[in-house]
């Protein structure tokens, strides 16, 4: 170490454009480094949901969350689990210690499950089985709302959650507050009966319709190409088209004994925005993705199309992550920047113009080079981070006070100003220290910080001070 800040000390040159370079590359990673409210934890949770439509909570906890429970409880390292038994289904979640990792998580997990679907009901649909990754929670939500047809809003909503899926550091986005569409078939009863028909027969036909059917390849001889039946239903028109019985002269169709229209399952979520329902785009972004810039860009999506939106469409965003995580750094900015005020106003007033200098770069050079560190090792500026940042400037400004203001002191006793910071900055040199009657102010201060360091001040016998 002493080898080191001696060799530094004579290549001053090399050293200015070292501290340079690490500015310049502070300051670029500190606009690039991406940035979020709190660091990614690494907590492994696996959530499990089984449907069953129809049954009830009180049938659901017995015949859904209690076999899942039995198997699931006993995998090794579970921390915690949570089951909720609801209309027309169950849900399981298992939090696991921090040491298990989320692969062999997910593999206990499925195991257990499979265990336990034999004592699921039959008409259980499979169960799910997913991690909860708190990096997908979403950083901008935006609404629409207004009064505008359902339709129109879930129509300029796809239309936005398209857009922004496009976006290179956008995750995914999702629709909440829209409802599912379908399909309603209203059979007229005496066109059934005058076609000679039965709800049986009509059962049977919807029951083969609607389905993929592989139909193979063909070989000629020549070649082989792959052969596809139109079984699924991709229009209004291929349901009204739909055969229902034929004979030699016509074909009854779907559309001759029914209304067919487009409509909207039951609603299970509600959103609302001032009172008025509303359809909601949540975007989230990739885990190694900038939150502020995936905003940006994702705002900047949702101006570009309003040009297009039909007037009365009111536009709002309830959940931004720019608001909180901008006024953090923000924080952090002014705290730097007023400790680089305040430390070299004090120093420079006790040590003189060039020692408070050398002390105030200190600062803003250090957070810097931290800040590229964490850039290079993949770390995100997060909640943490920035308080660990703050936390030293404390530590920052004792050991540069207590290095210069030694060096001052051993300059005074003859010692050249290269030689003297080259002693000061040696463990070995904060030992010593030369204390005068005209040094009372500067000898207390030190002797403070000195003394946080484990140093000890030696002060000549013959001062009669």
């Amino acid at each position: 170490m002493n080898a080191l800040i001696a060799l530094a000390a004579r290549r001053a040159k090399i050293v200015f454009s070292a501290f340079a370079v690490l500015i310049i590359s502070g300051v670029t990673a500190y606009v690039n480094v991406p940035r979020e409210s709190l660091p990614q934890l690494a907590i492994t949770v696996i959530f499990t949901s089984v449907i069953l439509d129809g049954v009830s909570p009180d049938d659901s906890e017995r015949l859904l969350v209690r076999p899942l429970e039995d198997e699931l409880q006993n995998l090794e390292g579970v921390r915690e689990l949570r089951a909720t038994a609801y209309q027309g289904g169950a849900n399981v979640v298992l939090e696991f210690d921090a040491g298990v990792g989320e692969e062999q998580a997910l593999q206990d997990v499925r195991a257990a499950v499979d265990r336990a679907k034999p004592e699921l009901p039959t008409e259980a649909l499979e169960p799910t089985i997913s991690q909860v990754d708190f990096t997908r929670m979403p950083v901008l939500t935006v609404a629409l709302s207004g009064d505008l047809p359902e339709r129109t809003l879930l129509t300029l909503a796809r239309g936005l959650r398209d857009e922004v899926r496009q976006i290179p550091t956008v995750l995914d986005a999702t629709i909440s507050g829209a409802r599912e569409e379908q399909v309603e078939i209203i059979i007229d009863p005496l066109l059934v009966e005058y076609y000679g028909l039965n709800k049986d027969e009509l059962f049977r036909i919807f029951s083969r319709s609607n389905k993929l059917v592989a139909a193979g390849n063909l070989d000629t001889g020549n070649g082989r190409f792959a052969v596809t039946l139109p079984g699924l239903f991709e229009t209004s028109q291929d349901i009204y088209n739909l055969p229902i019985k034929s004979t030699d002269d016509a074909v009854v169709t779907l559309g001759d004994i029914a209304e067919i229209r487009r409509t909207f399952k039951d609603r299970q979520t509600f959103v609302r925005i001032n009172g008025k329902s509303a359809v909601t785009v949540d975007i989230s972004r990739r885990p190694d993705a900038n939150v502020i810039g995936t905003i940006v860009a994702a705002r900047k999506v949702v101006e570009d199309m309003r040009s297009d939106w039909p007037e009365g469409l009111q536009v709002s965003f309830p959940v931004d992550d720019t608001e909180n995580i901008t006024s953090r750094f923000d924080s952090l900015q002014n705290s730097v920047i007023s400790a680089v005020i305040i430390v070299m106003a004090i120093c420079m007033a006790f040590l003189g113009f060039r020692s408070g200098l050398l002390v105030g770069i200190a600062i803003p050079g250090s957070f810097l080079t931290g800040i590229l560190v964490l850039a290079t090792m993949g770390i995100t500026l997060n909640a943490l981070a920035l308080i660990g940042l703050i936390l030293s400037v404390g530590i920052l400004v004792d050991g540069a006070i207590v290095v210069v203001e030694n060096a001052e002191s051993l300059k005074e006793e003859g010692v050249s100003p290269q030689d003297a910071y080259i002693q000061a900055a040696q463990p070995h040199g904060m030992a010593h220290y030369v204390f005068n009657g005209d040094h009372l102010s500067r000898f207390l201060a030190t002797t403070i910080l000195a003394r946080k360091h484990g140093r000890l001040l030696q002060v000549p016998s013959n001062n009669s001070d």
